[in-house]
């Protein structure tokens, strides 16, 4: 059976995609489909966020994996791949925070994560993106009907998180919120309560 890995930017006044990326084609040769683990853990789309710049948005994979895209006028481009949870990313939340993002995980972790230092120095306006890569390369090329590793990518290993939560149950949402003047996570699973955990201010 095929898996659909499909990430689509929607013309909403046309109601027709206006680009669409396969998840499963962004994964580099090491992490081709051909190995086991891979066949039985897909990158399928579970979550996605917006950061509050609106064209970046960070997209959470049954593989475990987050990866951040940045909207370049009528298409996006990938920025950052990286990998915190050892099964699927069912949550992702970009916070108030420039570049702040929250995971959650069928692993039962939640983690916060600062990539700001990865594409927050890269901050551009839609429109002004798509004016400036015109004629450039996108971030992802297709060599001999293989996926080609890029630059942009080649230090998401180094993607470490910020904070670690054990939550212990698989996530299926988080929110963040302020209480009492501090930040708060708050955390569903599929018990019948919510869960409430710090997070650091700065």
């Amino acid at each position: 059976m095929d898996h659909i890995n499909l990430v689509m930017l929607w013309n909403l006044q046309k109601a027709r995609p206006l680009w669409t990326t396969n998840l499963q084609e962004c994964e580099t040769e090491e992490d081709s489909p051909q190995s086991a683990g891979q066949f039985f853990n897909p990158p399928l789309a579970h979550s996605l966020s917006v950061a509050l710049c609106g064209n970046i948005f960070g997209c959470g994979a049954q593989d475990g994996k987050v990866r951040i895209f940045r909207v370049t006028g009528v298409k996006f481009e990938r920025e950052l791949e990286f990998q915190g949870h050892s099964l699927g990313v069912s949550q992702v939340l970009f916070m108030p925070e420039a570049y702040w993002l929250l995971t959650g995980g069928n692993d039962g972790k939640v983690l916060l994560w600062d990539v700001s230092s990865d594409v927050g120095k890269q901050q551009k306006s839609p429109a002004k993106s798509l004016q400036r890569r015109k004629g450039q390369a996108p971030v992802s090329t297709r060599r001999d009907g293989k996926l080609n590793k890029v630059a942009s990518n080649e230090h998401a290993s180094r993607v470490l998180p910020k904070l670690t939560i054990e939550h212990g149950e698989k996530v299926n949402w988080i929110s963040c919120t302020e209480i009492k003047g501090s930040k708060r996570v708050l955390v569903a699973d599929q018990s019948s309560s919510v869960s409430v955990y710090p997070l650091p201010e700065s």
